[in-house]
């Protein structure tokens, strides 16, 4: 059964980030809420992390995993980002929005796209993921929680208990979140293109 956080949604307990940063380390899975919906977290650098975020979800090895980093800093380490792309990063970020760009030799190859060697990123602007990336000290590797065969994503932690009670480490409930997924923004070409449209507004970044 997972362990059930009860965590403030602006101010997060340090004593309860320290627990579910815990069962990370561990080597579990963790439904965590953000400012786009709930997402499912494990560590980058866990080897059976990325499968078990697929099986998960009832993906293919071609899906984009996302990387959560704290800020743009922790952004350059992992993928490669050239002065046009960064005014763009640093116009959106934090906020819902995932961008995919080149990864670089710090995301092992399990994780990038298989073919395009690209990863998705984003920098959340939730208190308590931003808290939990903390503790942690490095990036998560994550995805949307929708669950198989549907097209809208979780964002009420007594719902996925209900569903994932025996597939997750830990849920921390912070309250409903958004219900809607982030805003995909492709920053690999000549110019951005955008993949997805959620919660993040193109328009706000000048983009159609």
């Amino acid at each position: 059964m997972a362990l059930h956080l009860d965590i403030h949604p602006a101010n997060p307990q340090p004593r309860l980030l320290k627990q579910a940063a815990q069962w990370l380390n561990d080597g579990g899975l963790v439904a965590v809420p953000t400012d786009s919906s709930y997402a499912v977290v494990a560590r980058l650098d866990d080897k059976n992390a990325a499968d078990g975020l697929r099986r998960l979800r009832g993906l293919d090895e071609r899906h984009h995993l996302t990387l959560l980093c704290r800020d743009l800093a922790e952004i350059g380490h992992f993928a490669r980002v050239d002065n046009r792309q960064y005014r763009l990063l640093k116009a959106a970020t934090p906020g819902p929005w995932t961008f995919i760009l080149e990864a670089t030799k710090e995301v092992p190859r399990r994780v990038s796209h298989p073919s395009r060697k690209t990863i998705g990123i984003r920098v959340p602007d939730h208190a308590v993921m931003l808290g939990l990336l903390e503790q942690m000290g490095a990036p998560l590797l994550s995805t949307t929680l929708i669950p198989k065969g549907e097209d809208d994503a979780l964002n009420d932690a007594e719902d996925i208990r209900e569903r994932y009670d025996h597939d997750l480490a830990a849920i921390i409930d912070a309250g409903a979140c958004p219900h809607s997924p982030t805003t995909v923004i492709d920053l690999t070409g000549a110019e951005p293109v955008v993949v997805r449209v959620g919660r993040g507004d193109p328009a706000t970044l000048g983009l159609a």
